[in-house]
């Protein structure tokens, strides 16, 4: 008896675990029966190539599973054609989706409410459709992005918005609002747009952080930041007779009311009325052209965080059939063209090669978008570079390529971002008391990396491959302070017949003189940068400044006068029993800047003598981490 009590409740258990089994396949065959209903209750212009033949996982257009491909959580469809309306119980049923992006399609009528309250949903994409009625009641909980802008809604803002705790943005611009804006008191709420609709009344006080453009174009609209709210009415009703107060116009203008409008303002409204009549045609036909030709937008935001014009980061597509992206093997990013130009970015910094931007993906996707210019290699030669960089890029030290765009008038590179920030930064960046300086166990782990990724380079086989932009500013930094090298493989495309003064202090000698890098002046600059680590100094034009420290030379020069210890970084010297090592470091980045290019050594070699030098005590060399507990900037 005491057996048979044993072996039931693990009989019973056994039995569970195999009727969870099925489910687990049941739960993904159900999410491609919902989508197969809304592929086949929603016309599309593009073929979708979805078939139950195929795996769902790795085949189907815009699908994304999670990682054991048990279930999908992405649904991604920009721009494939969709018509009609959005029917209710279909993709309702993928109870795991956690992005829906179907922005800029010809979706019309109601959003149904079941699909906004999908519970795992965080990332809603409608914008730039045609959707009607009001805004759904019932929202997931776990909305991060909620953007139905562009789209013809109307009614109220649902006060259900106010409970979404996680939301950090909320588009509902260029609709038809109405009514009064809710206490959006969200905690994370960064970004919002409630412009262009028919809302009235005053601006909450928890909103009134938000800038302007936020809120033009309502013009029952007031107070902060708009103008000043009536104190007697902010109702619709005209202004008394005898009032000379000046109100808000439709786009934020002040116009003086008058006691009396005469025929001469009725003729002007009239025109007016004509004109504004013209533009909107106008803007609707550019429109729909520039989303028949594939021509996008870009909203690129400065460093002051205002929108400005996109132009310096892609004029858009002008030719349709080419309008794709490139992915190295083994790149798990999925988005196109489309998707990067409509990313919100900002500038980065501008180089020799071009300005990199950092661009947010509406799924929260960070990437670098480097747009490059003065290229002077053609389209077969640039996608052999191309190749030869993904190639390449496959070591721990170097920021690895993802994808690249080639056009006539745009040439754009995609890479990971680095959040850590660049090796510059970290050397010359704020100099605040809050700051932690590089402490030298990282300086030395930074050296040995760089030139791991630089002797790399140099070793790829059946090709003479060179850097060629070795600085400081594409030398990236790790969590854990490892340096990894960006920008490889760009020289050979670019035209160095005018090296900028602000660069020229990495540049080997000879390369001033030949406009001609090699795999020796990579080592120079190297040496360059060793010294930069070392003293603290830049080899940089920085601006306000007439010219250029010749780091190499000012070394030379006070060790020449023995005054080595003048040499290296005041931050450097508060840490016990390493000197010996900076000086031997200090002889390494002399060698490589020796100014005759065969008595300089190879990198594999330069990454020899650096591990020698710091393998002996690594593991008793003071940190930063053991000083301060604050994060280096």
């Amino acid at each position: 008896m005491k057996l048979l009590q044993a072996v039931i409740p693990t009989t019973s258990l056994l039995f569970g675990v195999l009727l969870l089994i099925p489910l687990v396949v049941a739960d993904l065959n159900s999410d491609v029966q919902a989508l197969l209903g809304f592929a086949s209750a929603v016309p599309h212009a593009r073929k979708l190539n979805w078939s139950p033949s195929i795996p769902i996982c790795s085949s189907w257009v815009g699908i994304t599973c999670n990682v054991d491909k048990t279930r999908v959580t992405k649904v991604r469809l920009p721009a494939v054609g969709l018509y009609g309306s959005l029917p209710p119980n279909t993709l309702a049923k993928l109870d795991a989706l956690e992005v829906l992006s179907l922005r800029s399609n010809y979706l019309t009528g109601n959003l149904p409410s079941d699909v906004a309250s999908i519970p795992s949903l965080q990332y809603l994409f409608l914008q730039h459709n045609n959707f009607s009625g009001s805004l759904p009641i019932s929202l997931s909980s776990q909305l991060n992005v909620l953007d139905l802008s562009f789209n013809s809604f109307s009614g109220g803002i649902p006060p259900s918005i106010q409970k979404l705790n996680r939301l950090a943005i909320f588009y509902l611009q260029n609709n038809s609002i109405s009514g009064t804006i809710p206490d959006l008191n969200l905690p994370k709420l960064k970004l919002l747009n409630l412009s262009y609709n028919n809302l009235s009344g005053s601006i909450p006080n928890s909103l009134q952080k938000f800038p302007n453009f936020s809120f033009v174009g309502n013009s029952l609209l007031c107070g902060q930041p708009l103008s000043q709210c009536s104190t007697l009415s902010t109702s619709p009703s005209p202004a008394p007779a005898h009032s000379e107060q000046p109100t808000t116009g439709p786009f934020g203008q002040k116009v003086a009311s008058k006691k009396k409008i005469g025929s001469g303002a009725i003729i002007a409204l009239v025109i007016g009325g004509f004109a504004v009549l013209f533009l909107l045609m106008v803007v609707v036909l550019v429109y729909y052209s520039k989303r028949k030709d594939g021509s996008n937008v870009l909203k690129v935001k400065g460093t002051n965080g205002t929108s400005q014009n996109p132009k310096d980061f892609g004029s858009g597509v002008q030719e349709p059939e080419k309008n794709k992206l490139v992915f190295f093997e083994g790149c798990s990013y999925n988005f196109d063209l489309e998707d990067l130009l409509r990313a919100s970015a900002e500038v980065l910094g501008k180089g020799s090669y071009g300005t990199a931007y950092k661009a947010i993906l509406e799924d929260g996707t960070t990437l670098v978008v480097k747009r490059l210019r003065e290229v002077v290699a053609g389209k077969k030669e640039f996608e052999q570079q191309m190749e030869l960089v993904g190639k390449v890029g496959r070591h721990a030290n170097i920021v690895p390529l993802r994808a690249y765009y080639y056009s006539k008038d745009e040439k754009l590179l995609v890479y990971d971002y680095m959040p850590y920030g660049s090796l510059f930064v970290h050397l010359h960046g704020d100099k605040g008391s809050g700051r932690t300086p590089l402490d030298w166990n990282s300086r030395m782990k930074i050296s040995l990396g760089t030139a791991k990724a630089i002797a790399h380079i140099h070793s790829e086989p059946g090709a003479k491959c060179v850097h060629g932009n070795i600085k400081s500013l594409n030398v990236f930094l790790t969590q854990d302070h490892d340096g990894c090298v960006s920008d490889v493989g760009l020289t050979p495309l670019m035209n160095l017949s005018a090296i900028t003064p602000r660069v020229i202090g990495y540049y080997a000698p000879e390369v001033i003189e030949s406009r001609k890098v090699t795999q020796k002046s990579d080592v120079y600059s190297f040496g360059v940068l060793l010294l930069e680590m070392l003293t603290g100094k830049t080899p940089l034009k920085h601006p306000g400044l007439d010219d250029v420290i010749d780091l190499p030379r000012w070394v030379r020069s006070v060790v020449r006068e023995e005054w080595t210890a003048e040499v290296f970084d005041v931050e450097l010297l508060k840490y016990e029993n390493v000197e010996e090592e900076m000086v031997q470091m200090l002889q390494i980045a002399l060698t490589c800047v020796t100014k005759v290019p065969d008595m300089r050594p190879k990198m594999d070699e330069v990454a020899r003598l650096i591990d020698e030098v710091r393998e002996p005590e690594a593991k008793d060399r003071p940190s930063s981490g053991a000083e301060s507990n604050a994060q280096t900037p």
